[in-house]
Order: structure tokens, then C-alpha cells, then sequence
């Protein structure tokens, strides 16, 4: 079959600390995961979380990377919209352009599409939407740009 194909692998805590991998696949298609240190992580806090994570020399908890390498996988990325009432996030295909990153929010969207407003993630968090826009981190973007990973977007259209 031509579908990608991700094995996720139960291994125990040393080999989850040694970097277990099965010679006969490669390594992007298999993710060793310690299913008991998952349920471990569930019980504690996230301080507590983040210590034994690093005592184990894993920087994410299982599922973040299980999500992460589906997302490779699949070849899928999140832009994210975020207004007054809620911040949401959107998947879409790597390598999609604006308007059709819109259209998955509304179809009327992609129509009328005249450009977008881009912020990096990290820069919206630490300054947000007016902070971004005083220091000019704010970049205005037209119908050619194509999406990337995390970026903060308000979408502007004619009904």
C-alpha cells in the first residue's frame, strides 16, 4: 500500500531513555512510546510532568509526539485565528496558500479573499496582536502566500 504507515511501539523506560528502534524500519515510520510512564504522567502535575520527563532525557510527553509525527507524516500543519472570545487552531495541508487556508474556516472566506494579517506564534505570545503590530511584526500577506506551521492569522474578505 502506497498509505504512510507510523508504528507505535510499547517499549519500558530504558529503551524509551536509549532511543529503541526496530533495525528492520525506518526510523520515521515507528515511534517507541512507554505506555506506563503515560499513565504515570496523567497523575502528576505538570511541573512534576516536566521533571520526570527529564530525568527519562525525553523533552514530550508521548501523545505530543505521537501528534507531532502524524502531523510529518501526513504532511499536515496548524495556523491558528484568535479574536477576543477564543484563539482556534486549523489544520491544513503543508504547502497550502492563503485563501484556501481561509476557506477551511468558511467557504465564503477563500471567495472573497483579499489578504491576511501574519504573526509568528511565539512573537503573538509574547507581545500579543497590538504589541505585534507597534514593533511591526505584523506582515500583511496576498493570495501567493503559503502558509506556515503556527502562524497567527486574521483573514480579511469582501461578502
Amino acid at each position: 500500500t502506497q498509505k504512510p504507515i507510523l508504528y507505535v511501539l510499547n517499549v519500558d523506560e530504558d529503551q524509551l531513555k536509549n532511543g529503541f528502534v526496530l533495525p528492520q524500519l525506518r526510523s520515521e515510520e515507528q515511534l517507541p512510546v512507554s505506555v506506563k510512564t503515560e499513565a504515570e504522567l496523567v497523575e502528576l502535575s505538570s511541573e512534576e510532568a516536566k521533571e520526570y520527563l527529564k530525568t527519562l532525557g525525553v523533552t514530550e510527553t508521548g501523545l505530543d509526539r505521537l501528534v507531532r509525527a502524524s502531523y510529518m507524516l501526513l504532511g499536515l500543519i496548524t495556523y491558528l485565528t484568535s479574536g477576543p472570545e477564543e484563539t482556534r487552531a486549523w489544520t491544513i495541508k503543508r504547502g497550502v496558500k492563503a485563501p484556501q487556508a481561509a476557506g477551511v474556516i468558511h467557504t465564503d472566506f477563500e471567495k472573497g479573499f483579499i489578504r491576511v494579517e501574519v504573526i509568528k506564534w511565539k512573537e503573538f505570545v509574547d507581545y500579543g496582536e497590538a504589541g505585534c503590530r507597534e514593533k511591526a511584526l505584523l506582515r500583511t500577506e496576498g493570495k501567493e502566500y503559503v502558509m506556515q506551521d503556527g502562524d497567527v492569522c486574521h483573514f480579511r474578505f469582501s461578502a
